[in-house]
């Protein structure tokens, strides 16, 4: 690839460029919003903050630069870890990257080394305390980096929700190559901590970039904690044998839900920052490999994971922050598919966050400010817990961004799943007048007791066995009860009195609840939840059968290697693979996901296997000389509802923006069903869709160099028509054959009947 001075390429030019990598490498056909002006950016050297949400593509904002201007930039990542696996799915895709950190071998690391100074490698990853050093920086000059990617750039700033000290350091990076470009990346920051990012690492005029921070993709569901264990275990059945995270406060937490889950028969493993180096590194490294689906952990999990098929995540507690639980949950479908984000919810989590960051504060010793601020996150958790409103918009608008849509249909509010319990106002003064009967002096677990009608020495010895309230929700069991009393202490309908052992207290909301001036809405689990539109449009058209073969052909080759199977191919490449089915190494270079690399290294073998399950293309030419040609089947029966919309859209000639929206869905979706349509229904034109001119310069460039590759045709032709249209072409032409050799074949059979029908000494 020849290198290009960032002055002598015009916008467009570029453009095409970058996506001619992008399929080159990744097999993809096009860029996610945002992405192109970080690209931009960092191919320019203009310094930039880019906050895009997990899963919408930072990475390849900082990959391409360096494999277009053909130089070397640096990737600062605060995980080894996560480094480890960037690298090997870079290498699977023959991107020339590396990475240095503590533990790799000598000889690794003299390789990566002397690669570096030989100018083999593009990306280099290293954690920010190795940069530092004079050697780190020392190395880095000599190997002339021209650029620096901070991930994780959340980590810099104090008002941050993941600060590290170590990151704090980086602004140092402008003294010392003062003519580098530096490029900030993030999923999670609000505009305080963007400020400081950028006040930090000393950016000079940088392009900010903040996306979208909706998750279209994953449904979001707040149910009330009864019972955590058991709510987990219903939560996992919905997800066998897919890669779920479940998050706890503490360490013990991690343990208990852990050992839980083991006694039920799941597959699970416990990770916190206490267990030693060697056993946190074989349970994340059995995660990645599949050899574990349920990942019972506490943050320090989090960003270590580049896993992009996680279905599932769960939080077991409330997190700490809606920076923390927006980071974390964007663990989940990180491929773009669809997937679920639980979080089991009691108004002790936040009573727990106050007093674990009110302690904290005070062994620090640090400013009032510090813990109000911290406060203040917690507060913010707490209100998108009990808001009955979208989760999708709530989240969007903390961030302080706009949505749009009136129902997500991906979350539990817009499904319709709140359930609310009945006579709640009824159950709610049940509660309150037994607190008043205890005379306001004991905490949740005395006066649960008195409410199920325990005969415990305590209860018994105070007399409260004979209170009218003594067993007045016996029917109710204890951890139900639990859940309803903080329900109310997150209303404001009861208080908890400050100290050692704090007792419930009533306030001027009790007493009017208590005189039936005021009603009350108490939640309880739903026991059904509801398919989100993600999850239903996921699946269209992909066989699941070919989906679960090809994923064990993905496990056998990433174990042979020595890889995590997401290093080979992607859940998303799958299901395409399992949807399409192609059965030559052409169609296979179409998956979304298949670059040249992956096309070299498993082609073959993936091809072999969709023909071994579901047989050949074209039977025809299996068939004896002179056997009746059956027509294709037709499709539409099995075609899943938004295809088949879409063909009905295209055979009025509706245009591919006009079909786009009305079917609202991708263009690079639409032109997909586009190709199929034509592809099934052999229409004889395309002018709806491609002009006379284009059709004709590309038949003619297909021609001249013999090939049905987008590539070279798109090159041919000076990259001035665009890989979408060639697509369409070749689509339309190889129907046309189709239809020609049918016609064909009816004629010559239709033929052969009619001369066996004749008289023999009629024959010749």
């Amino acid at each position: 690839m020849l290198s290009m001075p960032s002055n002598a390429v015009a916008p467009d030019q570029l453009r095409e460029r970058i996506l001619t990598v992008l399929r080159e490498y990744w097999g993809y056909e096009a860029l996610r919003p945002l992405q192109d002006d970080a690209i931009h950016a960092g191919f320019t050297q203009r310094d930039s903050l880019v906050v895009l949400p997990t899963g919408g593509g930072k990475s390849l904002c900082y990959q391409i630069p360096p494999l277009l201007a053909e130089r070397l930039d640096v990737v600062v990542s605060p995980l080894i870890s996560l480094m480890k696996d960037q690298v090997d799915a870079l290498r699977a895709c023959g991107y020339p990257a590396a990475a240095l950190y503590s533990g790799l071998p000598f000889a690794a690391m003299r390789d990566v080394e002397q690669g570096l100074r030989a100018g083999r490698y593009r990306l280099l990853f290293v954690a920010p305390e190795r940069l530092l050093t004079p050697g780190g920086l020392s190395l880095i000059r000599e190997a002339g980096a021209r650029s620096f990617a901070i991930d994780e750039a959340h980590c810099i700033s104090h008002w941050g929700h993941d600060f590290r000290a170590e990151y704090r350091r980086l602004g140092e990076l402008r003294e010392h190559f003062p003519d580098t470009s530096i490029h900030a990346f993030t999923a999670t920051a609000t505009e305080r901590v963007r400020s400081d990012i950028i006040e930090q690492l000393k950016l000079r005029e940088p392009r900010v970039l903040v996306g979208r921070f909706d998750r279209p993709n994953l449904t979001y569901r707040v149910v009330p904690r009864v019972d955590r264990c058991a709510q987990i275990v219903e939560i996992l059945k919905r997800h066998k044998s897919e890669a779920v995270i479940a998050y706890c406060i503490t360490r013990r937490d991690t343990e208990e839900v852990c050992a839980a889950l083991r006694k039920a028969g799941i597959n699970a493993a416990f990770y916190h920052a206490g267990m030693n180096a060697e056993d946190r590194r074989r349970t994340h490294e059995a995660f990645s490999k599949e050899q574990i689906d349920v990942i019972v952990a506490t943050v320090a999990f989090g960003m270590g994971i580049d896993r992009s098929d996680v279905r599932c995540v769960i939080h077991a507690a409330m997190p700490k922050s809606v920076e923390h639980y927006q980071q974390e949950t964007g663990r989940a479908g990180r491929d773009g598919l669809e997937a679920e984000c639980v979080l089991l919810y009691s108004a002790a989590d936040a009573i727990r966050w106050e007093s674990l960051i009110q302690r904290s504060a005070e062994e620090a010793d640090a400013k009032p400010e510090v813990a109000e601020a911290g406060f203040k996150l917690v507060h913010g958790i707490r209100r998108f817990c009990v808001s009955q409103y979208c989760r999708h918009r709530k989240l969007v608008e903390y961030f302080g961004q706009k949505y749009e849509k009136r129902d997500c249909g991906a979350c539990d509010v817009c499904l319709g799943e709140v359930e609310g319990v009945e006579d709640a106002t009824v159950t709610a003064q049940k509660i309150l007048s037994c607190v008043a009967r205890v005379e306001q002096r004991f905490g949740i677990t005395h006066v649960i007791e008195v409410l199920a009608g325990a005969k415990t020495e305590r209860v018994c010895r105070l007399g409260h066995d004979r209170l009218s309230t003594w067993g007045l929700l016996h029917d109710v069991d204890r951890k139900t009860l639990r859940n309803m009393i903080y329900q109310l202490i997150d209303q404001d309908l009861l208080a908890r009195a400050d100290g050692e052992y704090p007792v419930l207290v009533l306030n001027d909301a009790s007493w009017e609840v208590l005189r039936g001036e005021r009603s009350v809405k108490l939640q309880k689990p739903k026991a059904d939840v509801v398919a989100s539109r993600a999850e239903a449009e996921s699946w269209e058209g992909v066989d699941q059968g070919l989906f679960q073969t090809l994923r064990s052909l993905r496990r056998e080759i990433a174990e042979q290697r020595g890889v995590p199977p997401y290093v080979v191919f992607g859940d998303a490449a799958l299901r395409h693979m399992a949807c399409v089915q192609p059965r030559t190494l052409d169609e296979f270079l179409n998956v979304r996901g298949v670059g040249r690399q992956k096309l070299k290294s498993f082609g073959k073998v993936f091809v072999a296997k969709i023909v071994e399950r579901c047989g050949p293309r074209d039977e025809r030419a299996s068939k004896p000389a002179g056997a009746s040609i059956r027509k294709r089947t037709p499709r539409s029966k099995s075609r899943p509802p938004a295809l088949s919309a879409a063909f009905e859209l295209f055979a009025e000639g509706m245009g591919i923006d006009e079909a786009a929206e009305t079917l609202q869905r991708a263009r690079s979706t639409t032109i997909g069903y586009l190709a199929e349509y034509v592809a099934e229904k052999q229409p004889g034109s395309l002018a709806a869709w491609v002009t006379d001119d284009d059709y004709a310069a590309v038949t003619e460039a297909a021609d001249a160099i013999g090939s049905r590759r987008f590539k070279p045709i798109f090159e041919r032709l000076d990259s001035k028509i665009p890989y979408d249209t060639i697509r369409l072409v070749l689509a339309h032409r190889a129907a046309q054959q189709r239809r020609d050799e049918n016609a064909s074949a009816e004629e010559q059979a239709a033929q052969s009947r009619a001369g066996s029908r004749r008289p023999p000494e009629q024959r010749s």
